[in-house]
């Protein structure tokens, strides 16, 4: 492919030295100008650096020879004493063995939502753990008190008393995981935490660091510590990890900028839609589309009128009742998610509905009883968990096992359901969106979305490359549109 003006003027800025971002809108020829890169400085060592082993392993088909391409966890392992990684094969303790150990006994506190729930042994142990993998991912030498999360509907004076009675647990948890002679199992982002804090120094004269927007404090940290040339790439608008500890790079990195505004995935429609949902961002670039690609969005659709690829959910519970649906049809479905994370979701509800208590999985753990579940999904609050609550109530769930079981593969399905974290980097013909999108009505009256659901719903739409149904959600979307004069 001939290259562009603006992959010109980037691959001319990495050749020149010196660090750089490289601003990539979705579609727009971000992997070629990485390639560009690498070959415009022949002589230089240079490190592609990825989050996915499978583009890793594709890059290095690509990219010349002067390039290694690899991911941050392989170079961490490697330069990880095999005493600390050996440690990977131990049995992981169960949270609430680990809990009983440290003498912490379940806890009965009020929630906003006026009523009282009650944290168990297992739930307690299970947040030191993941206040464990948050101080992972974070760039302090230290465990720390926010790093421990708190369910929302803990008043917030209460979460943070709670956070500093167990930030002592969560420190011993981390010092029992990094002893060589400790029976504590890690986690593969134990030793990537470990190597960060040994201030590794990376061997390359240029690093390419993908997916910049995704980036977690600590591989900032470690990148800010290089003396080598770092071109971080990506798309401040797709970064959607924040509950996984990304703080998007694109914004925290001081280096000059270059552009990549120009989507070869879709045409001149799609690209004016996902234009206007940059503006709601307070970005004045829009994305431009290819005018030699037929491209069209959908506002109005009657139901079977369009046949997508692709349908995609904010949320698993949606998700699973949009397969439900289609298996209902007839339709060959499959589903890009997690499977485990549904089959906890339902094996929770069923013993919630045995009048037993679960903690596992967190969104069902402060509940008592099924009860106050099906009263949680009506409020505002809840109302992600409302289409599943809605399935269990109606079918049981065996029904749920069932549809899990049906769901097929992707190569055999006439189309495909998922999230839109699990559609991040993909593409397809005809994408449907749907109707879960968290939009919100301020108390003046306005229609509005949370930054996080912005960006969100942008990742969404720049998905289709022909057409782009968004009839399920475009009353709202208007709305939120007019109301910000956008």
């Amino acid at each position: 492919m001939r290259p562009t003006q603006e992959q010109t003027e980037a691959v001319g800025a990495v050749a020149a030295g010196g660090p750089l971002k490289v601003k990539a809108y979705a579609g727009a020829g971000k992997t070629t100008f990485l390639r560009m890169a690498s070959e415009a400085r022949p002589r230089a060592r240079g490190l592609y650096l990825a989050f996915n082993k499978d583009i890793a392993q594709e890059a290095q088909r690509k990219f010349p020879a002067n390039t290694r391409c690899r991911t941050v966890h392989s170079l961490a392992f490697g330069s990880t004493s095999q005493e600390i990684t050996r440690k990977l094969n131990y049995p992981v303790e169960p949270a609430h063995s680990m809990a009983m150990r440290y003498g912490l006994g379940p806890l009965k506190l009020p929630t906003t939502i006026g009523k009282t729930v009650e944290l168990t042994t297992g739930k307690l142990g299970r947040m030191v753990m993941d206040g464990v993998a948050r101080f992972c991912s974070s760039a302090q030498a230290e465990p720390q008190a926010w790093h421990i999360p708190v369910d929302p509907l803990i008043d917030e004076e209460l979460a943070e008393a709670l956070r500093e009675e167990l930030l002592p647990h969560v420190q011993t948890l981390w010092r029992e995981s990094i002893d060589p002679r400790g029976v504590a199992a890690v986690s593969h982002a134990t030793y990537v935490k470990l190597w960060q804090l040994s201030r590794p120094r990376i061997p390359a004269d240029f690093i390419l660091f993908d997916e910049a927007q995704d980036a977690d404090g600590l591989m900032l940290s470690v990148l800010r510590g290089q003396s080598s040339q770092v071109v971080y790439v990506g798309d401040p608008y797709q970064q959607i990890y924040e509950w996984r500890g990304a703080v998007n790079a694109m914004d925290h990195i001081r280096a000059p900028m270059k552009g990549l505004t120009e989507s070869f995935r879709f045409g001149n429609a799609i690209a004016k839609l996902a234009s206007r949902m940059l503006c709601l961002m307070d970005e004045d670039v829009p994305v431009r589309g290819q005018a030699a690609l037929p491209s069209r969005v959908i506002r109005h659709a009657a139901p079977g009128e369009i046949r997508p690829n692709a349908i995609l959910c904010r949320k698993n519970t949606t998700l699973l009742a949009t397969v439900a649906e289609g298996l209902q049809r007839g339709d060959r479905v499959a589903a890009r998610t997690k499977k485990e994370e549904l089959v906890a979701f339902i094996d929770g509800a069923e013993r919630l509905r045995a009048g037993q208590r679960t903690h596992y999985p967190a969104a069902l753990s402060l509940f008592e009883n099924w009860r106050d579940v099906q009263e949680y999904a009506e409020s505002f609050a809840g109302r992600d968990l409302q289409p599943l609550v809605k399935l269990i109530d109606e079918q049981g769930p065996a029904y749920l096992r069932q549809l899990l079981a049906a769901i097929a593969p992707e190569e055999q399905a006439d189309y495909v359901v998922s999230t839109v974290h699990r559609a991040k980097g993909l593409e397809w013909p005809t994408v449907t969106l749907a109707d879960d999108f968290r939009f919100r009505r301020e108390d003046d009256g306005r229609e509005t979305l949370a930054a996080d659901e912005k960006r969100l719903l942008y990742v969404a739409l720049t998905r289709a490359q022909h057409t782009l149904d968004i009839s399920r959600i475009d009353h709202s979307l208007q709305a939120v549109f007019r109301d910000a004069s956008v």
